[in-house]
């Protein structure tokens, strides 16, 4: 048991997917594993641990921002040796070729500051994915005939962002979206010699101002997640 996860030993699987929302995990989970069973709680970030095709996997709320992921993928990895992390969230599109519910799948993340910034100092580090697990998602979602873009997406460490010069530049240089956790997510896999990817799912566009309702976010996400168990246990 940790700080944040009261999950006992042996309770969280090697694999995990990380949604920043506590009740999209319960909601995965419910949906998503058999026999799934609650395994944290502190402070409402669930998290449960089932099987999805015999393949022991947990899901796990990381809240949103890099300093909250942070704090539980640091645990996860220390205290429970989590091998594969994947995160599952939404993300709001930056490319005119995106569109809302299409799925992103995160090549590189490009980012102002991250938790790991003053360990880096003076090194602009460039997080990106494992490669294995990329290349399993893009032929998962191929596979599943799911509307899919994989490349540099921007981790922003604000949500009401005021930087329109900054969001032209992202665009200008082919960033595909914009959300809040992934390049702490792969400088701690990085770190650690931990395999992680982000696949995200477009609810809003910073170009066309479009967004998805919340019935629409939870209907919409299913595919994110199935891409992503099948590329877990590919």
């Amino acid at each position: 048991m940790t700080i944040h996860i009261s999950a006992k030993p042996g309770e969280i699987a090697d694999t995990v997917l990380l949604p920043g929302d506590p009740l999209r995990a319960k909601w995965a989970a419910e949906n998503f594993l058999k026999n799934p069973k609650c395994v944290n709680e502190v402070r409402g970030m669930f998290g449960y641990t089932g099987t999805w095709k015999g393949n022991r996997v947990s899901i796990h709320g990381s809240g949103m921002g890099m300093p909250s992921l942070s704090i539980y993928v640091n645990e996860l990895i220390k205290e429970y040796d989590v091998k594969t992390l994947v995160r599952i969230g939404s993300a709001g599109g930056m490319s005119h070729k995106i569109k809302l519910r299409d799925v992103v799948i995160a090549m590189t993340s490009s980012t102002l500051s991250t938790p790991s910034l003053g360990m880096f100092k003076e090194i602009n580090y460039a997080p990106c994915a494992d490669y294995n697990l990329l290349s399993a998602a893009v032929a998962a979602a191929q596979r599943l005939n799911i509307t899919t873009h994989v490349g540099g997406i921007y981790s922003s460490d604000v949500f009401y962002d005021e930087r329109p010069d900054l969001t032209e530049q992202m665009t200008r240089h082919g960033i595909l979206a914009v959300e809040m956790e992934t390049a702490e997510l792969y400088n701690l896999a990085a770190r650690y010699g931990r395999r992680a990817v982000s696949v995200c799912t477009i609810s809003d566009h910073l170009l066309t101002n479009e967004s998805l309702t919340s019935e629409e976010r939870e209907s919409s996400f299913g595919d994110m997640v199935e891409i992503s168990l099948e590329a877990a246990f590919a």
